[in-house]
């Protein structure tokens, strides 16, 4: 098993929620709300533009407090420009240019308040494109239960998860059942995904096999699946719109299972030099 790597749980965690507000955002102003956010005049914070640029004001927040985290995870915090170095055949070198650019694009729609459509449609296309870096970061070779599209997926389910959840702190009331919506289905395949996945990597090699009974015995990964998704679940189904209580309580689900991706998954050489 290996460390929890705090900062990059804060990192990946607290990027993808920027990520999902940014991606919702763009997706509400496009009318997608059953149309009414986008040909409907004055139906909240859709269309107030106070509230809109707000809710770039804490993607950018947020992003920010990653980028900062992520520092921490550097043997040389000073030296970090040097992470750009290989670019032509890293993912991690790709992921911190990736995400660099979608804070540079929040920062503009943030600092301007002047968020259009090409603008919204870029940050939303860079987040995704950091989101597609970061599934391939860290998804290694000698991670066998992770060197898939496990990661993307896990990433892609954290984003819907927490852009929704938070979004729906700054939408308009034309937007809210689209944005409930997207959070029920993400908690229920979250729910699918987070049961299947462990299960399947029980029927595969020794390496995977070990995987799987440290997540399943990490009192992290029951507590995000109760408390980060079935709890968030049964609410949302009982609910016409989202409680403003769901984002604090899906992002800690989302904390505690970073830290068992991070902690609990096994590497290739833990019996290297011992018999399996």
């Amino acid at each position: 098993m290996q460390n929890i790597e705090l900062p990059l749980v804060l990192f990946t965690v607290l990027s993808q929620a920027a990520v999902g507000i940014a991606l919702l955002r763009a997706v509400r102003s496009c009318g997608c709300a059953g149309g009414a956010c986008a040909t409907t005049p004055g139906t909240g914070a859709d269309n107030d533009a106070p509230a809109n640029r707000t809710e770039w004001l804490a993607a950018t927040a947020v992003m920010g407090v990653a980028l900062l985290a992520s520092l921490f995870h550097l043997g040389h915090p000073e030296g970090a420009v040097r992470t750009l170095a290989h670019l032509e055949k890293a993912w991690l070198s790709r992921e911190i240019l990736a995400f660099g650019a979608f804070a540079v694009l929040l920062a503009v729609a943030a600092f301007t308040g002047k968020a259009g459509a090409g603008l919204r449609a870029a940050a939303a296309l860079a987040g995704l494109a950091a989101l597609y870096t970061s599934g391939m970061t860290y998804a290694p070779p000698a991670m066998p239960a992770l060197h898939n599209a496990a990661p993307l997926g896990f990433f892609l389910l954290s984003a819907l998860l927490l852009g929704a959840s938070f979004g729906s702190w700054f939408a308009g009331e034309a937007s809210q059942p689209m944005l409930r919506a997207v959070l029920l289905g993400s908690l229920a395949a979250a729910l699918a995904v987070y049961v299947i996945v462990p299960c399947v990597w029980a029927s595969g090699g020794t390496v995977m096999q070990m995987t799987s009974r440290a997540w399943l015995a990490s009192p992290l990964y029951w507590a995000r699946l109760v408390l980060g998704i079935l709890v968030p679940l049964v609410a949302l189904a009982r609910s016409p719109r989202i409680p403003r209580w769901m984002g604090p309580l899906v992002l800690l689900g989302e904390l505690a299972g970073r830290a068992v991706f991070f902690g609990a998954t096994v590497h290739a050489a833990v019996n290297l030099g011992a018999p399996y």
